[in-house]
């Protein structure tokens, strides 16, 4: 409409009232980091996504994250799962019957859970700007603190490591997408 002169062009470009800027951190694959971020959200009542973009090793992860933290409610989602079980699982970590929901990227659209105030991004130097900053938004979606944390590996392209560092100097999706084109 605004391209046909019907409306003035609009662009959201602050965030709604009450929410704060996601904070996001870059880390190697450290255990004691992951240990310590689920402690803290759960503690504080809250919830965690640790995103892992690999079906075949999802299991793995899930069993490091209870030897890590054994008292932890997990759920495991994927898009291999059949259509009810994934949506079980779902409805069980939107009603708060579990901490910790270890998923693939499948998240990264149409999730809005206020209590989900952490995501941990595994291999996080193996998505996208845009990827990135969906499953970054995830998080924060109400007046709590959030986190977001990017597991990387140790040896980054020049392009991840410029992917990353974006994520963790700004929130905004205009300064995002501005990058990305420039990586391009």
């Amino acid at each position: 409409f605004s391209l046909m002169g019907a409306r003035d062009l609009s662009i959201i470009a602050t965030a709604p009232p009450n929410r704060q800027p996601i904070n996001t951190e870059i880390h190697t694959f450290d255990k004691d980091v992951i240990r310590d971020a689920l402690l803290y959200e759960i503690n504080r009542g809250g919830q965690v996504f640790f995103i892992h973009n690999r079906v075949q090793s999802i299991n793995e992860i899930n069993a490091m994250l209870r030897m890590l933290v054994p008292d932890i409610r997990i759920q495991t989602a994927h898009g291999q799962m059949k259509g009810p079980d994934l949506e079980r699982v779902m409805m069980e970590f939107v009603e708060g019957k579990f901490d910790v929901l270890v998923s693939t990227n499948i998240i990264e659209n149409g999730l809005d859970i206020s209590n989900a105030n952490t995501i941990i991004i595994n291999r996080a130097d193996h998505f996208g700007l845009a990827e990135l900053h969906q499953l970054r938004g995830r998080v924060g979606r109400g007046a709590d603190q959030s986190y977001c944390i990017l597991m990387s590996g140790m040896k980054l392209t020049k392009e991840a490591k410029t992917r990353l560092q974006t994520m963790v100097e700004t929130n905004d999706g205009f300064k995002i997408a501005e990058v990305d084109i420039g990586i391009a």
